[in-house]
């Protein structure tokens, strides 16, 4: 049973789950739009937006927050320095999910999850 058990399993373990966020975050942000499975999607927003919220802060206790998640230096620095900036003025939202049909092969749902231009 699974009563009150927040988010999806997505049929991983614990840490496969993690690792998964962990790297579509960063292709994420490195990219600033994947496709992948509607479920895989909407797991990712909350996990991303957070981040993105950190970054807006830019200061050393949230880059060392950011860090925990993301190892891509490449990927940290621009987060800090695009992203977070770019949605400085912006209470939230910062990523979209647009429903793009279904996978030819086993039917999944696909969507493509982007980060917004402001």
């Amino acid at each position: 049973m699974r009563h009150r058990a927040k988010g999806r399993q997505l049929s991983r373990t614990a840490e496969h789950r993690k690792a998964l966020l962990r790297n579509m975050a960063a292709s994420l942000f490195q990219h600033d739009a994947i496709v992948t499975t509607e479920a895989k999607a909407k797991e990712l927003r909350p996990y991303a937006e957070r981040l993105i919220t950190l970054a807006r802060r830019g200061d050393l206790h949230a880059r060392r927050l950011v860090e925990r998640r993301i190892q891509d230096r490449e990927i940290l620095g621009r987060l800090f320095k695009e992203i977070g900036p770019r949605f400085a003025t912006r209470p939230g939202g910062y990523t979209r999910i647009l429903k793009l049909g279904h996978r030819a092969g086993d039917g999944a749902d696909i969507a493509r999850i982007e980060l917004l231009s402001e």
